[in-house]
């Protein structure tokens, strides 16, 4: 088939090559977003799915918004067959969604219906999941409420960030989105609606929602920080200033703490919660580099009985 893909971020990238490298489908264009300001100099930069269809000499669209004029009509000169999506990042209107012949088919990475929204590992993270996935499903215009067409699981590991359990789906997921476009070029691949039940919803998760209350149970803490790793980080407060939390690990045995409360040894800087104590083992200062909390603790001088949070 001919197809436009659209995607911007780099976890979008592992889908793109393997489409272009499937040898079957034709990549004749990708839509993504408009180049942002990044760096301290906030010069412009091409998005990375941008960037590696330039390497690879495919045409590259970038509106302002999917309903330009301008866009829509190239996009109807193009004449897709089907337009595959991984983490595009705007609102399709419905007068895009009816120009390929099979429609736009999003990769999404989660087992549909759960965690239906923009931060999907994320929020499977944070809820203590064991097992997550990917889904392609047929875009319609409600949140990820289209018919799916198949999934892969993954196993959620005790240590996974969000960032380590994204990377595996990614490249699971490119799999799925290349075998999907093979199903619906053959007709043998029918999207089969959603449950009504089993609805979660995941939405972004602002730098807010990432801070850390102390009083929740160690573990709920070590999921906050796994899934908040590495966007947006979690954080808590240390003498008005905060502190971002990269690694921290739960710590049964240490039961003496309060919630917030620090324990700073030669090599081990622990925090009390609701239940047990958690070790903090990688942190980031307002303003600084990450660091070993050991090396942070020793910097600031913890004194007794200072607490994070307060």
């Amino acid at each position: 088939m001919k197809l436009v893909f659209a995607g911007t971020p780099e976890v979008a990238v592992p889908a793109l090559d393997a489409l272009i490298a499937s040898g079957r489908h034709e990549v004749a264009a990708v839509v993504t977003r408009p180049d942002a300001p990044a760096g301290r100099g906030r010069r412009l930069v091409a998005s990375p799915v941008a960037e590696r269809a330039e390497e690879a000499g495919i045409e590259v669209l970038k509106p302002v918004k999917p309903r330009d004029e301008d866009f829509l009509a190239r996009l109807r000169e193009i004449g897709p067959d089907a337009c595959p999506v991984v983490a595009y990042g705007a609102l399709l209107p419905r007068v895009a969604l009816d120009v390929p012949a099979h429609g736009w088919v999003n990769l999404h990475f989660s087992l549909l219906p759960a965690w239906r929204g923009a931060a999907p590992v994320q929020h499977a993270i944070m809820a203590g999941d064991e097992i997550t996935g990917a889904s392609t499903f047929l875009i319609e215009e409600g949140l990820d409420s289209g018919p799916v067409y198949g999934t892969v699981t993954e196993e959620i590991r005790r240590t996974d960030t969000s960032g380590d359990l994204l990377t595996r789906l990614a490249f699971a997921g490119a799999g799925l989105l290349v075998a999907t476009m093979d199903g619906i070029e053959d007709g043998t691949l029918k999207a089969v609606p959603q449950p009504a039940d089993g609805i979660t919803l995941a939405p972004k998760i602002t730098v807010e929602n990432a801070h850390v209350d102390w009083s929740a149970p160690a573990l709920r803490v070590d999921r906050m920080v796994r899934g908040c790793t590495p966007a947006p980080g979690a954080w808590t407060v240390l003498r008005g200033e905060r502190l971002k939390l990269i690694h921290a690990t739960p710590v049964p045995e240490r039961t003496d703490l309060a919630p917030g409360e620090l324990s700073v040894g030669k090599n081990n800087v622990y925090v009390g919660t609701g239940s047990y104590a958690v070790e903090l083992l990688w942190v980031q200062a307002q303003g600084k580099k990450p660091m070993r909390a050991a090396d942070w603790a020793r910097g600031v001088r913890i004194a007794s009985g200072e607490r994070l949070g307060a």
